[in-house]
């Protein structure tokens, strides 16, 4: 090892210098970074909400304009069956409900339009536009019905599904399940009972 000479240590010294200054300039340039990256994520995050807010005002008006659509379908078939047609399922209805609901220990159910005679039930599930996913909701208003409406345990309770609009296998499906489908064709409801099941 060669001792140290003023020049060398002069060099070093220059040397520590030059790698200080090149530390520094990166330093620098990572604290501008973590700056913009801030400065980035900040307006990610403003961006992020103003999107969110944008989104749930736009959610809250479709969903509006699907409970629109949906009241709109109910009044339409509501107002049909109340103005006259009340026969149909082979029987005559004397009275007609909306909208009818209950609750009952963990059991609670809706029903869109439900008809009344001495010994039958017509109950109508109401969509604007129905899928073929909606079935197994339909089936299930007879169990709840009847359970949560005990009186009327040994009725006869028909099915029926109301739509603006059916698509064939939809239709097709209803029929199967013994579930009347009911749609609107130009000014007038027209209601196909083939197969009719007693629930």
């Amino acid at each position: 090892m060669q001792p140290a000479t003023p020049e060398t240590v002069w060099a070093i010294l220059q040397e520590t210098a030059r790698r200080q200054e090149i530390t520094d300039r990166q330093m620098q340039e990572t604290d501008r970074r973590m700056q913009e990256t801030d400065r980035m994520m900040k307006e990610n995050e403003k961006f992020r909400i103003e999107t969110e807010k944008r989104w749930k005002e736009l959610s809250k008006q479709l969903g509006g304009m699907a409970n629109n659509q949906g009241d709109f379908a109910e009044e339409y078939f509501f107002n049909s069956f109340e103005n006259g047609k009340t026969n149909f399922f082979g029987e005559k209805f004397d009275v007609i409900k909306k909208k009818v609901t209950s609750v009952w220990q963990e059991i609670e159910d809706e029903y869109d339009i439900v008809l009344y005679n001495h010994a039958s039930v017509a109950i109508i599930e109401v969509k604007y536009k129905a899928h073929i996913n909606d079935i197994p909701e339909v089936l299930k208003k007879a169990e709840t019905f009847r359970i949560l409406f005990p009186y009327y345990k040994n009725f006869k309770i028909y099915l029926g599904l109301a739509s603006m609009s059916f698509y064939p296998e939809l239709e097709q499906e209803c029929i199967n399940q013994g579930i009347a489908v009911i749609k609107q064709i130009g000014d007038t409801v027209v209601i196909n009972d083939t197969n009719l099941k007693v629930f």
